[in-house]
């Protein structure tokens, strides 16, 4: 079998990748806290038909040689951390995360996991939780009768309770940071969470050196642009189509060896 057969053939596979990871960028645009993912790709062994430095005769040497390569493969799927943009939603239980920082959630088996989604609610017992009912850590409980609650740029959760007047602190709200975001188990639900390759998290106050602010009442939005993705949807199509056609006239040029017979 040639070369290119075997070469058009992981083409195709990685841009099949490429194009399965744009559709989960593209269906997640409007996912509270979501992170793109990119794909990279690196190129398989090569064939070394003469190698470089071999002696053409007794006086000269080849200065490239020929090596011929065997495709590419998937080297990576990575998410990127940037930004999104800050939208208000006048949710008082809707917080964002301005700059670095995850928010601790604990998990039914009792583990914990990390989230950029401020989208909080109260459960019946007044604790603040995701909206799958997963509680924020560290315990956060809104008395009943409160109002007027206010989370600062720091963390800093109060609200009027009562017949007060005057706002009391009932907790806060802390941020932890990662050595490497993009080491992160993406295990869905706008959850991650840790591994070796991310290393511990390390908890802090928002605010504070390496933790971004609190921002009430705004969520942060996805960070897939479209215009970027739709632009990389149509090369990567035109990759596959390409790839797709290298198999075509491998087996075109097979066809005409087998009719000289």
């Amino acid at each position: 079998m040639i070369r290119s057969l075997w070469t058009g053939t992981t083409g195709m596979n990685a841009q099949q990748l490429s194009i399965d990871v744009i559709a989960n960028n593209l269906a997640n645009v409007s996912t509270t806290g979501f992170k793109k993912s990119t794909t990279e790709f690196k190129d398989l062994l090569y064939e070394m038909i003469k190698v470089p430095g071999s002696q053409t005769s007794p006086d000269t040497e080849s200065p490239t040689g020929i090596q011929v390569g065997i495709g590419v493969r998937p080297d990576a799927v990575a998410k990127i951390f940037t930004q999104g943009d800050l939208i208000g939603t006048e949710n008082e239980l809707d917080v964002a995360i301005d700059g670095p920082g995850f928010f601790e959630i604990e998990l039914p088996n009792g583990t914990s996991a990390y989230t950029r989604a401020g989208n909080f609610k109260r459960d019946s017992t007044g604790q603040i939780t995701t909206a799958n009912g997963y509680p924020v850590l560290p315990a956060l409980v809104i008395p009943d009768g409160a109002r007027d609650i206010v989370i600062s740029e720091t963390g800093v959760v109060s609200a009027v309770i009562g017949d007060d007047t005057d706002s009391t602190e009932i907790g806060t709200l802390e941020l932890s940071t990662f050595t490497n975001n993009q080491g992160l188990r993406a295990i869905g639900n706008n959850l991650f969470q840790e591994t070796a390759a991310s290393g511990v998290a390390t908890p802090g106050v928002p605010g504070d050196e390496g933790y971004g602010l609190l921002i009430q009442t705004f969520l942060e939005s996805s960070n897939v642009n479209i215009v970027s993705e739709m632009a990389l949807l149509i090369t990567t199509q035109r990759a596959y189509e390409i790839n797709s056609k290298t198999i075509q006239t491998s087996d075109e040029m097979m066809q005409a060896t087998v009719n000289l017979a």
